[in-house]
């Protein structure tokens, strides 16, 4: 399986992008996730619409042609981690690749959202871009560790 997480935002703080590391380093070569970080579109007193479209461009050039597309978003389904990961293993024994979009400081454009085939809120709260990066992708790997029966994830 593969997965691919579309970020938008280039400059991480080093305790997330050692965190994202680490995670990526824990997979195994058969469920492979990578990061791809997407340019913000610089302010410039552009309207939020035009952001959002030029940012929108970016993460669909991101994701790989046929992935299924999950919008992480505050209004999406709000689900365990044991129903993440049951649904990762049907996807997987389904032969399908995912993408993760995680949008900028002003989120993902409504159309992303709308041609997304699932939105996933990943907390209740508001969390910082660098940490919802690092949130989902320890996810990911609780995800990987509970469909591996592997003693990492202890409910």
């Amino acid at each position: 399986m593969k997965i691919t997480i579309a970020a938008v935002g280039t400059r991480m703080p080093d305790w997330a992008e050692q965190a994202v590391q680490g995670y990526l380093a824990r997979f195994p070569r058969d469920f492979e996730v990578s990061v791809r970080q997407i340019r913000p579109e610089p302010r410039r007193q552009q309207p939020l619409a035009r952001i959002l479209e030029a940012e929108q461009a970016r993460l669909a050039a991101a994701v790989p042609e046929g992935d299924r597309l999950i919008a992480l978003d505050a209004r999406g389904v709000d689900w365990t981690t044991e129903q993440l990961a049951l649904q990762i293993g049907r996807w997987r024994d389904a032969s399908e690749h995912l993408s993760f979009a995680i949008g900028g400081a002003d989120g993902l454009a409504s159309t992303l959202k709308s041609g997304a085939r699932l939105q996933l809120r990943l907390s209740s709260l508001t969390l910082p871009h660098a940490l919802a990066r690092v949130v989902l992708i320890e996810q990911l790997y609780r995800a990987w560790s509970i469909l591996a029966n592997h003693p990492y994830h202890r409910a």
